[in-house]
C-alpha cells in the first residue's frame, strides 16, 4: 500500500498553489495551472491542518516579511539535481545567478545546461528559488511558472529586472491575482501589482 500524500490548495499573488507533502516535510509546491505537478491518485487526502507553518511563511514572504524560508524539504530527485536543488537554496533573498555561476558553485563549471534542467525540474518552487536563476546576460529566461510570474517574484525580492526579448515582454499574463482574504482556507493574501 502506498504512503498517504496530503495535500493543500492556496491563493497566492502569483496565482492557485498546490502544496504537497508526504507528513513530515514538504515534498511539492505547485503551479496550478502550469503543466508539470504530480497526478494526485487514492493515496492523496486533502489536509489544510499539515500545511500550517508552510502557509505562514509563504503568507510572510508574500508580506515582504520573510527572506528566507525555514522548513522540512523532501523533494524527491536524482543526486545531481539534490546539489542544485541545496545550491538554488543558497541564494540569498534579491540576489541573482546565471546559470553558469551556480554550475561553478556546485564545482562543475561545464554543466550549465544540466544545471539549468535540474533548476526547471525544482519540485518547490518558490521555496527552493529556482527563479533567482537568470541567463547569462542577466534577462530572464525560462520559469516553470511562466516568465511573468519569474519577473514578479524577482520585482517582489526587490531585484531591478533586466527587460527581456521582445517575444518574452509580449506573452500575457497566464494567471489572475485575485484579491484574497488571508484568513480563508489558508490562503495567502494576494495585492495589487
Amino acid at each position: 500500500m502506498s504512503a498517504t500524500i496530503f495535500y493543500h490548495r492556496i491563493d497566492s499573488p502569483i496565482g492557485a498553489l498546490l502544496l504537497v507533502s508526504n507528513g513530515t516535510a514538504l515534498t511539492g509546491l505547485y503551479m496550478l495551472d502550469h503543466a508539470g505537478g504530480p497526478t494526485p491518485g487514492a493515496e492523496w487526502r486533502a489536509d489544510a491542518g499539515a500545511f500550517t507553518t508552510v502557509c505562514a511563511q509563504l503568507a510572510a514572504y508574500f508580506a515582504g516579511e520573510l527572506r528566507r524560508f525555514d522548513l522540512p524539504l523532501a523533494p524527491a530527485g536524482t543526486p545531481f539535481q539534490q546539489t542544485v536543488w541545496r545550491a538554488l537554496g543558497d541564494i540569498p533573498y534579491g540576489t541573482t545567478l546565471s546559470y553558469g555561476e551556480l554550475a561553478r558553485r556546485i564545482g562543475q563549471p561545464q554543466a550549465s545546461r544540466a544545471v539549468g534542467r535540474a533548476n526547471g525540474q525544482n519540485p518547490i518552487s518558490i521555496i527552493v528559488p529556482c527563479h533567482r536563476v537568470i541567463g547569462a546576460n542577466g534577462t530572464l529566461t525560462g520559469y516553470g511558472g511562466g516568465i511573468a510570474r519569474k519577473r514578479w517574484l524577482l520585482e517582489h525580492e526587490g531585484i531591478e529586472v533586466k527587460e527581456s526579448p521582445a517575444r518574452e515582454r509580449t506573452i500575457p499574463l497566464p494567471f489572475e491575482f485575485p484579491e484574497t482574504p488571508a484568513a480563508q482556507d489558508g490562503a495567502v493574501a494576494s495585492r495589487e501589482v
